[in-house]
C-alpha cells in the first residue's frame, strides 16, 4: 500500500497564494488570532509571502506570514503597522514542524527578520542568527461580569468614574463613525515627533477599518465636551472570536484631565464584561507609564516573543512599527 506524500513547506510570494486555502488554513486553527487572517494582512501590508505547509493536495497545513519589503540590499521581512504579532498558524493536519525548519525556509528569502508572535507560541531553539527577546501586553479576562471587574479597579480609577458621575453634565461616551478625526487627534498630540510614523501611514488602519466595518469588527467611540463639542478622546476597538482588542487611540491633555481615556477602556470593559474564555488585549505596555495606566483596570502583564535575525545590524531600526 503506497504512502501518501508527506507535507512539504515552502515559500510562496503572494502571487503563488490561494488565499482561499489561506483563509481555511486559519479557520480550522484554534484560537488563530484576528492579525493573519487575509483580509487584515490585505489591509496592512498590502502583498504578503509566506512559509507554507502543504497537504498532498496543495491544501495549507499550516503557515508563518512573511510580510516582505525589498530594499536594495535584499528582501527583508518586517512587522504591518497595526498588526501586533504574526506567528505560525497550525492545523490539526499539521505535522508540527518545528518552528526552526519555518524560519530556516523564510531566511533563504530574506536578508533581515523581524515578527512578533502571540504570548502562546512555543518558540526552541532558533536556527543561526535569529535572536528572541520579549515585548509586553496587558490581557484582562472577560468572563467574570462587569461588577466583579470593576471591583478589580484600582481605587483611584474607580474615584475618577465616580467622579465623572457626579458632574452636572458627565461626561459620555458614544459610538463614532468618524476615524479620520481620531487620527487627526492622534497626530496632533502625539504625531511623528513621537512615533515616527507620518500621515501616510495611516492609509493602512484607514484600510483596516474599512475591511473590519464590512465584517462587523469594529467599534469606534469617543469622548466629546458635552457644552462644546471638542472631541477629547477616541478608540478603536477589534472583536474577534478570543475577545477584544484595544487597537488604536487618541486623547487631547484636556480629554486625559478629564479622565476621557479611562471612560472609554470602561466602557469597553462594561459592554464586554461576562464572556468566557475570552480575553481584552490592551495591546501594548512595554513603555512603563502606559502599563501603569492599564494596571488601573485590573490587567495582567503578559509577555511575548519577539524574532529577529539580527544580520546584518544596521537593517533592524526601520523594521519596528
Amino acid at each position: 500500500m503506497a504512502r501518501s506524500p508527506l507535507p512539504v513547506l515552502r515559500l510562496l510570494y503572494f502571487s503563488d497564494l490561494d488565499l482561499a486555502r489561506w483563509q481555511a488554513c486559519v479557520a480550522a486553527s484554534p484560537g488563530a488570532s484576528p492579525y493573519v487572517q487575509a483580509w487584515w494582512l490585505a489591509a496592512t501590508a498590502g502583498r504578503w509571502a509566506a512559509v507554507v505547509e502543504l497537504g498532498p493536495g496543495g491544501e495549507y497545513y499550516s503557515l508563518l506570514p512573511l510580510p516582505l519589503k525589498w530594499r536594495p540590499w535584499g528582501r527583508v521581512a518586517y512587522q504591518p503597522l497595526f498588526t501586533q504579532q504574526l506567528g505560525l498558524v497550525l492545523t490539526a493536519q499539521s505535522r508540527q514542524v518545528q518552528i526552526a525548519d519555518y524560519l530556516a525556509v523564510a531566511k533563504k528569502s530574506c536578508v533581515a527578520f523581524y515578527q512578533q508572535w502571540p504570548p502562546a507560541a512555543l518558540v526552541p531553539v532558533l536556527p543561526v542568527g535569529f535572536t528572541l527577546t520579549e515585548r509586553l501586553t496587558y490581557h484582562l479576562d472577560l468572563g467574570s461580569p462587569y461588577a466583579t471587574i470593576y471591583q478589580h479597579y484600582l481605587t483611584g480609577c474607580r474615584r475618577r468614574l465616580r467622579n465623572n458621575q457626579a458632574l452636572a453634565q458627565p461626561l459620555l461616551v458614544t459610538e463614532s463613525e468618524d476615524l479620520g478625526a481620531l487620527i487627526e487627534l492622534f497626530l496632533t498630540y502625539r504625531g511623528p515627533t513621537h512615533t515616527g510614523l507620518r500621515p501616510r501611514h495611516y492609509a493602512a488602519l484607514h484600510r483596516l477599518y474599512a475591511a473590519l466595518r464590512a465584517r462587523g469588527l469594529a467599534e469606534l467611540h469617543q469622548v466629546r465636551h458635552p457644552a462644546t463639542g471638542e472631541l477629547l478622546a477616541g478608540a478603536l476597538f477589534v472583536r474577534h472570536p478570543g475577545g477584544v482588542i484595544y487597537l488604536f487611540a487618541a486623547a487631547s491633555p484636556a480629554g486625559k484631565a478629564a479622565s476621557a481615556p479611562i471612560l472609554l477602556l470602561d466602557d469597553a470593559l462594561r459592554r464586554h464584561a461576562g464572556q468566557p474564555g475570552q480575553v481584552f488585549d490592551f495591546e501594548g505596555g512595554s513603555i512603563p507609564g502606559i502599563g501603569r495606566f492599564f494596571t488601573n483596570f485590573g490587567a495582567r502583564p503578559v509577555f511575548y516573543p519577539t524574532v529577529t535575525l539580527t544580520h546584518p545590524p544596521r537593517l533592524l531600526s526601520w523594521m519596528r512599527p
